[in-house]
């Protein structure tokens, strides 16, 4: 009995540490992605931003606000992501947390020239996303689950490494 007992604590402590082919992978990784919340808003001419648009592509979501300044040091990044990334699937979407809405926010989006769209968010949205400090990046695969996510000023080289990675997967 005792030895029994041994072999069945040794093949449990053997299978634990086993590294079988594929039994840890990219694809693994993939699989337990959860959906990203779906969301409709609009953009500052009205025209509505929906998620379910951008099915196929990899997004960056970006909580930001105009008085932020982690979010001011992060949407030049942004911006260059957009320009250099777009072409293979890539989008920003700018989703602002600002108290004064449309009026607060158009000027700023004119001056800082941002080149892909922004919606004012709801605190119902930024709850779904787990907003706590900001900027709050979400980046969303091409079938539209949760890949990554950062609270506060990402590292620019490695988010755009996790980019590069998504537009990498299969479609």
């Amino acid at each position: 009995m005792k030895n029994r007992v041994i072999a069945v604590v040794l093949f449990a402590v053997v299978l634990h540490f086993a590294k079988l082919p594929g039994a840890v992978s990219q694809g693994a990784e993939e699989n337990s992605r959860k959906p990203a919340p779906a969301f409709s808003l609009t953009d500052a001419s009205g025209a509505p931003v929906r998620l379910s648009d951008y099915k196929g592509k990899v997004v960056l979501l970006n909580f930001w606000a105009t008085w932020c300044h982690g979010c001011k040091t992060e949407i030049p990044w942004y911006r260059d992501f957009q320009k250099q990334y777009e072409a293979q699937g890539f989008t920003v979407v700018g989703a602002s947390m600002d108290d004064g809405g449309w009026k607060v926010v158009k000027p700023f989006v004119k001056e800082k020239k941002l080149n892909y769209p922004v919606v004012i968010a709801s605190d119902e949205l930024a709850k779904q996303y787990g907003l706590g400090d900001m900027p709050l990046s979400v980046l969303i695969d091409r079938d539209g689950r949760i890949a990554d996510s950062h609270s506060g000023v990402v590292d620019r080289n490695a988010w755009e490494s996790k980019i590069q990675q998504l537009l990498n997967e299969k479609k």
